[in-house]
């Protein structure tokens, strides 16, 4: 069976957006797979991340994972698992700066930062590490982490030529991105994705959102200056809407039309707000019913799993390298 892999940062409020692009398609697909789904706190702290908020996200991100079905043996803590560091470092010493210096992400973040951390420019490297600590054959990811994932086949195929001896060391990864859903634009400005740092009360729909909350920020929605939907030719905030209705619902391209066709903004938004309430009802109602200690079972059960994968690669990774592994 092949394996799948992918992670989410511990930081801002989950929204529908991550919702929506990764963690629906996380639960959807996590049977067909060897499943690896990581709450990856190291790559939070690149950025200064406040101790007791950071770890109170933690719990509550994980709690949010269990409770639209991730099953807890897939669910890893980075952290819990000190193989990623390690082989972050060994890859770290075979990967050029030039290649790192081109990705955009850094370069974007580098910008709008007076001091950045050598673990900034350093974050694709862990998020190889991520990957191919497991040996990962399959990497759900958004299309602006798509870079990153190019660079981690990069950074194989530099090792495997590098250290040959015994054959290839790492698999090598392949994107799976999801085909509705997978770019949530945020309320308040359409022309940007959906974030959780992105500031603002009416910017992102937050997943234990309360239905009043979701229902007052649907409606204050940024649409356009038409009166009713078209559907040919919708504006950015209008699109947005329908995708948003259409990933909550999986409703048909043909469906769509038939019910939006000429709606009035104001029904349009009521209609999206009450499927986007419907589809979390499920969600908040489990995370609600989980315990402190389920989240903690979880995340011991899974990370241990991990480790038995890391600890096999890091020890190949290791005798290619011609260090000293441990049996």
């Amino acid at each position: 069976m092949k394996r799948v892999l992918s992670g989410i940062q511990p930081t801002g409020s989950p929204h529908i957006g991550n919702y929506l692009g990764a963690l629906k398609n996380w639960a959807k697909i996590q049977y067909d797979y060897d499943s690896i789904y990581c709450i990856v706190d190291l790559h939070a702290i690149t950025v200064y991340q406040d101790p007791k908020e950071l770890n109170t996200k933690i719990q509550q991100l994980a709690g949010i994972l269990l409770a639209i079905g991730i099953d807890k043996k897939s669910l890893v803590l980075q952290s819990r698992v000190p193989e990623h560091a390690e082989l972050a470092w060994l890859l770290t010493c075979v990967t050029p700066v030039g290649w790192l210096e081109r990705m955009t992400q850094y370069k974007a973040k580098s910008q709008a930062q007076e001091t950045i951390s050598d673990g900034l420019l350093q974050y694709p490297v862990l998020m190889a590490a991520d990957i191919l600590l497991y040996q990962a054959d399959v990497v759900p990811v958004g299309d602006d982490q798509r870079q990153h994932v190019e660079l981690t086949r990069d950074i194989a195929q530099r090792f495997n030529s590098l250290y040959p001896e015994n054959g290839e060391t790492f698999t090598m990864p392949a994107t799976h991105l999801p085909t509705v859903g997978a770019r949530v634009m945020g309320l308040d400005d359409p022309e940007k994705k959906m974030s959780k740092s992105e500031a603002g009360t009416g910017h992102a729909i937050g997943l234990l959102d309360e239905p009043s909350v979701i229902r007052k920020k649907i409606m204050r929605a940024t649409t356009d200056s038409k009166t009713g939907v078209d559907f040919d030719d919708p504006g950015a905030g209008v699109r947005n809407l329908l995708a948003i209705y259409q990933a909550f619902t999986d409703a048909s391209n043909d469906d769509m039309r038939a019910r939006f066709s000429g709606m009035r903004y104001g029904d349009l938004k009521k209609t999206v707000a009450e499927a986007v309430v419907a589809g979390l009802e499920p969600i908040q109602k489990r995370y609600r019913e989980i315990t402190p200690e389920e989240i903690t079972d979880a995340l011991s059960l899974g990370s241990a799993n991990a480790r038995r994968i890391a600890d096999s690669t890091l020890k190949k990774v290791k005798r290619a390298m011609g260090l000293f592994a441990f049996d």
